[in-house]
């Protein structure tokens, strides 16, 4: 029991902890972690430079010892009466402080996980033929992305231009067709060495936590240029992120088993030993309103799966990579994550309760992103959320 007194139902009970960067008064960047509606400043509590560098990387390197023992001691602070008095004068009102980008992203690389979306995509883009290309279910299809254009939840999205398909050819001018993804980012604390695969069985020992992503697209610049290469233009713009970051020890309650794959997947991609499939329930809304809630349990490819393929031909991890999970999208028509699956490429427009429809996004348009999975004591834990208002095109 922890003597302090935390809201009923809170998302950041003790069972959850996640670490973010944050700035008070003084404007100095340091860590805290969310604890109820507070903020611990581990830099104040702690005196350790590493909390006080203006992002996660540092103490993230620290590998998964040093990860369980913070943990733990963080847990003792918090319950041992003793601690009191000393704890209690670094914690901070949550309302009263600015949250930052909580990491110094390496690389970016965004999959294409979730069966259910990459079908979806397959029947509105290409109709006629099969949904899924023949490599889907052999491997974890992804892009490497911009690290230097993911921003922190409350960015502006300013609308992108860029080239845009027509019957008499391209176009240039701001994007028509912006859109959300809704996807689970997890981010890379020990790096790995160049030239050695990491197994499947060492996510836990590479991965430090868990944050929300919004990959934003442009779908039509994204149709005109990923023929025949992937995304560019249309989607390195802008890749929103919570501020909170989940560690993964915290999601034990939440492992479950992915769904069965077929064809049986690879040596180094079989899973039976390492099952790495998340329940974690996401919440889109757009403008206030829910219109989606996809479901993170039925995704096809596990991040264990995607660091096993992402490092199978050599290439190393660095701390502060972030790898996102791509759409994640459910079997129902509310539980898709993205506007063009939920207006079916814009032939049925999207009621909201306010009288209007949308196809895309329009300027003014603000999206939010929640989630929330079992804890380890029977509750519920929260990874706070990631949102971002569109503005028109400069």
């Amino acid at each position: 029991m922890t003597w302090l007194e935390l809201p009923e139902d809170t998302p950041f009970g003790l069972a959850n902890l996640p670490y973010g960067v944050f700035s008070g008064r003084g404007k100095v960047r340091r860590t805290g972690i969310a604890v109820g509606d507070l903020v611990l400043d581990l830099a104040g509590l702690t005196e350790d430079p590493v909390h006080r560098t203006g992002s996660l990387n540092d103490s993230m390197a620290l590998g998964p010892r040093a990860w369980t023992e913070q943990r733990e001691q963080v847990l003792d602070w918090l319950t041992d009466r003793t601690y009191r008095r000393t704890v209690e004068a670094h914690l901070l009102p949550r309302d009263r402080v600015t949250l930052h980008l909580p990491v110094e992203i390496a690389d970016y690389v965004d999959f294409y996980s979730s069966k259910v979306h990459a079908e979806n995509l397959g029947r509105i883009l290409r109709p006629g033929t099969p949904p899924l290309t023949p490599n889907w279910t052999h491997l974890p299809i992804g892009y490497h992305g911009r690290a230097g254009t993911v921003a922190v939840s409350g960015t502006p999205v300013v609308r992108p231009c860029g080239q845009r398909p027509g019957e008499e050819g391209p176009t240039f001018g701001p994007t028509q067709r912006l859109d959300v993804e809704a996807e689970v980012g997890f981010l890379v604390g020990t790096p790995s060495e160049l030239g050695t695969p990491v197994p499947l069985g060492d996510v836990a020992e590479h991965v430090f936590g868990v944050c929300l992503v919004n990959d934003w697209s442009a779908r039509d610049l994204q149709a005109w240029e990923y023929q025949p290469l992937g995304p560019f233009l249309g989607k390195s713009f802008l890749t929103s992120v919570s501020p909170w970051v989940v560690p993964l020890a915290a999601l034990e309650g939440a492992r479950v088993t992915p769904p069965p794959r077929n064809p049986r997947p690879l040596p180094y991609l079989c899973d039976d030993d390492h099952p790495w499939g998340l329940d974690l329930t996401l919440e889109v809304r757009l403008n206030g309103e829910p219109i989606s809630r996809p479901p993170f349990a039925g995704m096809y490819w596990t991040v264990a799966q995607q660091l096993a393929h992402l490092t199978v031909n050599g290439a190393s991890l660095r701390t502060g990579d972030l790898l996102a999970s791509g759409t994640v999208s459910g079997p129902e028509r509310d539980q898709r994550g993205s506007l063009i699956e939920l207006t079916w490429g814009g032939a049925e427009p999207l009621p909201l309760t306010n009288g209007s429809t949308r196809r895309f996004l329009e300027d003014g348009d603000e999206v939010t992103i929640t989630a929330t999975a079992p804890a380890t004591d029977g509750g519920r834990l929260g990874f706070g959320e990631v949102t971002g208002r569109v503005a028109p095109a400069r």
